[in-house]
Protein backbone atom coordinates (compact mmCIF):
# COMPACT_ATOMS: atom_id res chain seq x y z
CA UNK A 1 0.00 0.00 0.00
CA UNK A 2 3.23 2.36 0.37
CA UNK A 3 2.60 2.98 -3.37
CA UNK A 4 -1.01 4.01 -3.44
CA UNK A 5 -2.38 6.22 -6.02
CA UNK A 6 -4.26 8.78 -4.43
CA UNK A 7 -5.71 10.00 -7.56
CA UNK A 8 -7.01 6.78 -8.33
CA UNK A 9 -11.15 5.75 -8.71
CA UNK A 10 -12.91 5.07 -5.45
CA UNK A 11 -9.57 5.89 -2.98
CA UNK A 12 -10.69 7.82 -0.14
CA UNK A 13 -11.13 8.14 3.66
CA UNK A 14 -13.99 6.80 4.73
CA UNK A 15 -14.26 6.24 8.03
CA UNK A 16 -15.29 10.18 9.04
CA UNK A 17 -17.07 13.20 8.76
CA UNK A 18 -17.80 14.75 4.77
CA UNK A 19 -19.86 17.58 4.35
CA UNK A 20 -22.87 16.44 2.04
CA UNK A 21 -24.74 19.54 2.06
CA UNK A 22 -25.87 22.98 3.60
CA UNK A 23 -28.48 21.97 5.87
CA UNK A 24 -30.97 25.32 4.68
CA UNK A 25 -31.10 22.82 1.04
CA UNK A 26 -32.21 19.85 2.65
CA UNK A 27 -35.90 19.50 2.93
CA UNK A 28 -38.38 17.87 3.19
CA UNK A 29 -38.05 16.97 -0.99
CA UNK A 30 -35.50 14.23 -2.23
CA UNK A 31 -32.30 15.69 -3.28
CA UNK A 32 -29.81 13.06 -5.39
CA UNK A 33 -26.17 13.41 -4.39
CA UNK A 34 -23.23 11.83 -5.43
CA UNK A 35 -20.60 12.04 -2.61
CA UNK A 36 -17.56 9.78 -3.15
CA UNK A 37 -18.42 8.52 -5.86
CA UNK A 38 -21.61 6.68 -4.05
CA UNK A 39 -24.97 7.99 -5.03
CA UNK A 40 -27.17 8.97 -1.90
CA UNK A 41 -30.15 10.38 -1.62
CA UNK A 42 -31.24 13.01 1.30
CA UNK A 43 -34.29 14.50 2.78
CA UNK A 44 -35.45 15.14 6.11
CA UNK A 45 -38.46 13.35 7.95
CA UNK A 46 -41.24 14.82 9.56
CA UNK A 47 -39.77 15.98 12.53
CA UNK A 48 -37.00 17.84 11.07
CA UNK A 49 -34.15 15.18 11.36
CA UNK A 50 -32.02 14.59 8.31
CA UNK A 51 -32.02 11.22 6.38
CA UNK A 52 -29.47 9.92 3.99
CA UNK A 53 -29.99 6.93 1.70
CA UNK A 54 -28.35 4.82 -0.71
CA UNK A 55 -30.27 5.91 -3.79
CA UNK A 56 -30.76 2.80 -5.19
CA UNK A 57 -33.51 0.37 -5.02
CA UNK A 58 -32.50 -3.12 -4.44
CA UNK A 59 -34.59 -4.73 -7.22
CA UNK A 60 -33.60 -2.67 -10.40
CA UNK A 61 -31.48 0.42 -8.72
CA UNK A 62 -33.79 2.87 -9.88
CA UNK A 63 -32.35 5.97 -7.88
CA UNK A 64 -34.77 6.19 -5.05
CA UNK A 65 -34.42 9.93 -5.52
CA UNK A 66 -37.25 9.35 -8.49
CA UNK A 67 -40.04 7.87 -6.52
CA UNK A 68 -41.84 9.59 -4.09
CA UNK A 69 -41.40 10.17 0.20
CA UNK A 70 -44.65 8.87 2.25
CA UNK A 71 -44.24 10.33 5.75
CA UNK A 72 -40.86 9.12 6.55
CA UNK A 73 -40.47 6.87 4.26
CA UNK A 74 -39.41 6.51 0.00
CA UNK A 75 -41.57 4.58 -1.99
CA UNK A 76 -39.56 2.89 -5.24
CA UNK A 77 -40.81 4.91 -8.37
CA UNK A 78 -40.79 1.61 -10.02
CA UNK A 79 -43.12 -1.38 -8.01
CA UNK A 80 -43.21 0.04 -5.07
CA UNK A 81 -40.68 -0.97 -2.51
CA UNK A 82 -40.84 1.19 0.14
CA UNK A 83 -37.81 1.81 2.46
CA UNK A 84 -37.37 3.62 5.92
CA UNK A 85 -34.70 5.90 7.42
CA UNK A 86 -32.49 3.59 8.29
CA UNK A 87 -32.72 1.62 4.80
CA UNK A 88 -35.50 -1.24 5.67
CA UNK A 89 -37.70 -2.57 3.33
CA UNK A 90 -41.33 -1.87 5.31
CA UNK A 91 -43.42 -2.34 2.02
CA UNK A 92 -43.35 -4.79 -0.80
CA UNK A 93 -46.86 -4.59 -2.38
CA UNK A 94 -46.24 -6.85 -5.16
CA UNK A 95 -44.61 -9.69 -2.67
CA UNK A 96 -46.45 -11.93 -0.26
CA UNK A 97 -43.79 -10.90 2.10
CA UNK A 98 -40.77 -8.16 2.38
CA UNK A 99 -37.63 -10.15 0.65
CA UNK A 100 -34.90 -10.03 3.36
CA UNK A 101 -32.90 -8.81 0.77
CA UNK A 102 -34.75 -5.92 0.60
CA UNK A 103 -32.50 -2.90 2.32
CA UNK A 104 -30.41 0.01 0.90
CA UNK A 105 -27.75 1.44 3.07
CA UNK A 106 -27.86 3.98 5.34
CA UNK A 107 -25.28 6.75 6.27
CA UNK A 108 -24.68 8.50 9.88
CA UNK A 109 -25.73 12.14 9.22
CA UNK A 110 -26.26 15.07 11.40
CA UNK A 111 -26.23 18.40 11.50
CA UNK A 112 -24.04 21.51 12.80
CA UNK A 113 -22.75 24.93 12.26
CA UNK A 114 -25.22 25.19 8.91
CA UNK A 115 -23.99 22.24 6.93
CA UNK A 116 -24.96 18.42 6.73
CA UNK A 117 -22.23 16.37 8.12
CA UNK A 118 -22.24 12.29 6.58
CA UNK A 119 -20.45 9.72 7.46
CA UNK A 120 -19.02 7.06 4.52
CA UNK A 121 -17.80 4.26 6.36
CA UNK A 122 -18.55 1.62 8.76
CA UNK A 123 -21.83 3.24 10.12
CA UNK A 124 -21.05 2.48 13.60
CA UNK A 125 -17.91 3.83 13.73
CA UNK A 126 -19.48 7.44 13.76
CA UNK A 127 -20.76 7.36 17.32
CA UNK A 128 -16.69 7.22 18.06
CA UNK A 129 -15.47 10.43 15.99
CA UNK A 130 -16.83 13.62 17.12
CA UNK A 131 -17.42 16.31 14.23
CA UNK A 132 -15.02 18.66 14.50
CA UNK A 133 -15.23 21.30 17.14
CA UNK A 134 -15.11 25.34 16.27
CA UNK A 135 -13.15 27.45 18.78
CA UNK A 136 -15.65 30.08 20.58
CA UNK A 137 -18.42 28.98 18.09
CA UNK A 138 -20.61 29.98 20.98
CA UNK A 139 -18.50 33.48 22.01
CA UNK A 140 -20.87 36.60 21.60
CA UNK A 141 -18.43 38.46 20.59
CA UNK A 142 -17.23 36.19 17.45
CA UNK A 143 -19.15 36.00 14.56
CA UNK A 144 -19.63 32.82 12.52
CA UNK A 145 -20.62 33.89 8.80
CA UNK A 146 -22.62 30.97 7.38
CA UNK A 147 -20.41 30.52 4.30
CA UNK A 148 -21.33 29.58 0.28
CA UNK A 149 -20.04 26.12 -1.42
CA UNK A 150 -18.61 25.61 -5.07
CA UNK A 151 -18.18 23.15 -6.91
CA UNK A 152 -14.83 22.79 -8.25
CA UNK A 153 -14.18 20.10 -11.31
CA UNK A 154 -10.69 19.20 -9.82
CA UNK A 155 -9.59 16.45 -7.92
CA UNK A 156 -9.88 17.61 -4.23
CA UNK A 157 -6.40 16.83 -3.41
CA UNK A 158 -5.13 19.43 -6.15
CA UNK A 159 -7.19 21.75 -3.57
CA UNK A 160 -5.78 20.13 -0.18
CA UNK A 161 -2.00 21.07 -1.99
CA UNK A 162 -3.60 24.88 -2.29
CA UNK A 163 -4.68 24.98 1.02
CA UNK A 164 -1.13 24.15 2.09
CA UNK A 165 0.22 26.26 0.05
CA UNK A 166 0.38 30.06 1.95
CA UNK A 167 2.84 31.33 -0.68
CA UNK A 168 0.11 31.27 -3.65
CA UNK A 169 -1.65 34.22 -2.57
CA UNK A 170 1.31 36.14 -3.63
CA UNK A 171 0.05 35.60 -7.33
CA UNK A 172 -3.19 34.02 -7.80
CA UNK A 173 -4.90 36.67 -4.56
CA UNK A 174 -3.03 39.49 -5.73
CA UNK A 175 -5.74 42.31 -5.70
CA UNK A 176 -7.01 41.07 -1.57
CA UNK A 177 -4.56 38.38 0.06
CA UNK A 178 -1.21 39.41 -1.10
CA UNK A 179 1.36 41.40 0.64
CA UNK A 180 4.39 42.43 0.53
CA UNK A 181 6.51 38.54 2.54
CA UNK A 182 4.03 36.33 1.16
CA UNK A 183 6.43 35.56 -2.05
CA UNK A 184 9.37 34.79 0.21
CA UNK A 185 9.14 34.68 3.85
CA UNK A 186 10.17 31.24 5.43
CA UNK A 187 7.17 28.56 6.46
CA UNK A 188 7.44 26.43 9.47
CA UNK A 189 5.98 22.69 9.05
CA UNK A 190 4.39 20.51 11.57
CA UNK A 191 2.85 17.17 10.94
CA UNK A 192 0.77 14.98 13.29
CA UNK A 193 -1.73 11.43 13.02
CA UNK A 194 -4.14 14.80 12.45
CA UNK A 195 -2.45 16.22 9.33
CA UNK A 196 -0.25 19.08 8.76
CA UNK A 197 0.32 22.77 9.92
CA UNK A 198 2.18 25.21 7.34
CA UNK A 199 2.25 28.37 9.17
CA UNK A 200 4.59 31.76 9.14
CA UNK A 201 4.48 35.01 10.60
CA UNK A 202 5.39 38.11 8.77
CA UNK A 203 6.29 41.18 10.28
CA UNK A 204 5.36 44.91 10.27
CA UNK A 205 4.09 44.79 6.96
CA UNK A 206 0.77 46.61 5.67
CA UNK A 207 -2.24 44.35 5.83
CA UNK A 208 -3.09 43.06 2.10
CA UNK A 209 -6.31 44.66 1.10
CA UNK A 210 -8.49 41.99 2.23
CA UNK A 211 -7.81 42.82 5.32
CA UNK A 212 -6.77 46.43 5.70
CA UNK A 213 -10.38 47.63 6.15
CA UNK A 214 -11.04 45.05 9.22
CA UNK A 215 -8.18 45.80 11.35
CA UNK A 216 -8.61 47.89 14.43
CA UNK A 217 -5.46 49.55 13.88
CA UNK A 218 -3.56 51.83 12.01
CA UNK A 219 -0.16 51.31 10.39
CA UNK A 220 1.76 48.30 9.33
CA UNK A 221 1.01 44.35 11.14
CA UNK A 222 2.48 41.43 11.76
CA UNK A 223 0.71 38.87 10.79
CA UNK A 224 0.10 34.90 11.19
CA UNK A 225 -0.51 32.88 7.93
CA UNK A 226 -1.46 29.79 9.11
CA UNK A 227 -2.49 26.84 6.73
CA UNK A 228 -3.37 23.47 8.12
CA UNK A 229 -5.30 20.48 7.32
CA UNK A 230 -6.58 17.82 8.74
CA UNK A 231 -8.25 14.25 7.60
CA UNK A 232 -9.76 14.01 5.61
CA UNK A 233 -9.67 17.21 3.82
CA UNK A 234 -10.60 20.01 6.79
CA UNK A 235 -8.61 22.86 5.86
CA UNK A 236 -8.24 25.63 8.52
CA UNK A 237 -6.81 29.11 7.77
CA UNK A 238 -6.01 31.14 10.87
CA UNK A 239 -5.16 34.82 10.13
CA UNK A 240 -4.04 37.34 12.81
CA UNK A 241 -3.22 40.68 12.74
CA UNK A 242 -1.62 42.23 15.04
CA UNK A 243 0.12 45.77 15.53
CA UNK A 244 3.96 45.74 14.48
CA UNK A 245 5.81 44.52 17.32
CA UNK A 246 3.16 42.76 18.79
CA UNK A 247 2.95 39.85 16.62
CA UNK A 248 4.67 35.94 17.07
CA UNK A 249 3.84 32.63 19.00
CA UNK A 250 3.73 34.83 22.10
CA UNK A 251 0.83 37.30 20.91
CA UNK A 252 -1.77 37.90 23.40
CA UNK A 253 -5.32 38.82 23.84
CA UNK A 254 -5.21 42.45 22.93
CA UNK A 255 -8.36 44.33 21.94
CA UNK A 256 -6.88 45.35 18.90
CA UNK A 257 -5.52 42.04 17.70
CA UNK A 258 -7.83 40.87 14.91
CA UNK A 259 -8.43 37.19 14.20
CA UNK A 260 -10.47 35.14 11.58
CA UNK A 261 -10.53 31.97 10.64
CA UNK A 262 -11.65 30.00 7.88
CA UNK A 263 -12.81 26.74 7.50
CA UNK A 264 -12.75 25.03 4.29
CA UNK A 265 -14.33 21.42 3.57
CA UNK A 266 -13.59 19.52 0.87
CA UNK A 267 -16.11 16.40 -0.39
CA UNK A 268 -14.92 14.66 -3.09
CA UNK A 269 -17.92 13.95 -5.59
CA UNK A 270 -15.41 11.66 -7.76
CA UNK A 271 -11.68 11.87 -9.05
CA UNK A 272 -12.86 14.57 -10.90
CA UNK A 273 -14.92 17.00 -9.03
CA UNK A 274 -14.94 18.25 -5.77
CA UNK A 275 -17.56 20.14 -3.71
CA UNK A 276 -16.07 23.00 -1.89
CA UNK A 277 -17.52 24.35 1.27
CA UNK A 278 -16.46 27.08 3.56
CA UNK A 279 -17.33 28.91 7.17
CA UNK A 280 -15.86 32.14 8.29
CA UNK A 281 -15.05 33.26 12.05
CA UNK A 282 -13.82 36.38 13.30
CA UNK A 283 -13.67 38.27 16.59
CA UNK A 284 -14.88 41.38 15.85
CA UNK A 285 -18.12 43.32 14.72
CA UNK A 286 -20.38 40.34 15.79
CA UNK A 287 -23.51 42.11 14.83
CA UNK A 288 -22.80 44.17 11.49
CA UNK A 289 -24.86 42.30 9.23
CA UNK A 290 -23.43 44.55 6.34
CA UNK A 291 -19.70 43.59 7.11
CA UNK A 292 -20.65 40.23 6.99
CA UNK A 293 -21.81 40.26 4.00
CA UNK A 294 -18.91 42.21 2.07
CA UNK A 295 -16.26 39.79 4.16
CA UNK A 296 -18.37 36.69 2.45
CA UNK A 297 -18.57 37.83 -1.05
CA UNK A 298 -14.40 39.06 -0.90
CA UNK A 299 -14.25 35.47 0.04
CA UNK A 300 -16.45 33.79 -2.72
CA UNK A 301 -14.44 36.17 -5.09
CA UNK A 302 -11.40 34.61 -3.79
CA UNK A 303 -12.02 31.45 -4.11
CA UNK A 304 -13.47 31.71 -7.58
CA UNK A 305 -10.08 32.94 -8.35
CA UNK A 306 -8.82 29.68 -6.73
CA UNK A 307 -11.20 27.89 -8.41
CA UNK A 308 -10.05 28.74 -11.99
CA UNK A 309 -6.55 27.79 -11.46
CA UNK A 310 -7.12 24.53 -9.82
CA UNK A 311 -9.55 23.28 -12.56
CA UNK A 312 -6.88 24.03 -15.20
CA UNK A 313 -4.16 22.48 -12.60
CA UNK A 314 -6.57 18.92 -12.76
CA UNK A 315 -6.30 18.97 -16.17
CA UNK A 316 -2.67 19.85 -16.81
CA UNK A 317 -2.14 16.75 -14.82
CA UNK A 318 -4.09 14.75 -16.24
CA UNK A 319 -2.51 15.24 -19.37
CA UNK A 320 1.31 15.77 -19.03
CA UNK A 321 3.38 16.10 -21.85
CA UNK A 322 6.73 16.20 -19.75
CA UNK A 323 6.90 15.14 -15.78
CA UNK A 324 5.88 17.73 -13.77
CA UNK A 325 8.57 18.98 -11.15
CA UNK A 326 8.01 19.71 -7.18
CA UNK A 327 9.00 22.87 -5.44
CA UNK A 328 10.13 23.23 -1.30
CA UNK A 329 6.94 24.53 -1.16
CA UNK A 330 5.43 21.72 -1.72
CA UNK A 331 6.63 19.63 1.46
CA UNK A 332 3.90 20.39 3.54
CA UNK A 333 0.91 18.81 0.69
CA UNK A 334 3.34 16.10 0.26
CA UNK A 335 3.73 14.80 4.10
CA UNK A 336 -0.13 15.32 4.08
CA UNK A 337 -0.36 13.20 1.23
CA UNK A 338 1.79 10.69 3.01
CA UNK A 339 -0.17 10.43 6.32
CA UNK A 340 -3.53 10.23 4.19
CA UNK A 341 -1.99 7.37 2.25
CA UNK A 342 -1.57 5.14 5.82
CA UNK A 343 -4.82 5.76 6.38
CA UNK A 344 -6.22 4.06 3.69
CA UNK A 345 -4.18 1.46 3.72
CA UNK A 346 -4.36 0.73 7.35
CA UNK A 347 -8.70 1.30 6.52
CA UNK A 348 -8.51 -1.04 3.75
CA UNK A 349 -6.86 -3.67 5.68
CA UNK A 350 -8.68 -3.53 8.53
CA UNK A 351 -12.18 -3.80 5.68
CA UNK A 352 -10.34 -7.04 4.42
CA UNK A 353 -10.28 -8.45 7.98
CA UNK A 354 -13.51 -8.42 8.55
Amino acid sequence: MSNLDLTAPGTYLRNCWYVASASREVRRQMRAVRLLDEAIVLYRREDGSPVALEDACPHRKLPLSMGRLKGDAIECGYHGLTFDGCGQCIEAPTQQRIPAAAKVHSYPVQDRYGLLWIWMGEPQQAAQTPIIEIDNHDHPDWHLTQGDSLLCKSHYLWLVDNLLDPSHVAWVHRNTFAASGTEDTPMQLHASEQGVVCSRWIFGKPPPPFYAPLVKFEGPADRLQHYEVRLPSTAINRSIFAPAGMGGPQVGDDPRVYRMVSYNFLTPIDEQTTLYFWLQHRNTDAHDPALTERIAAGAKAAFEEDRVVLEAVHQGMKNPRTPNIGLLLDTGAARFRRTLAERIAAERIQAAGR
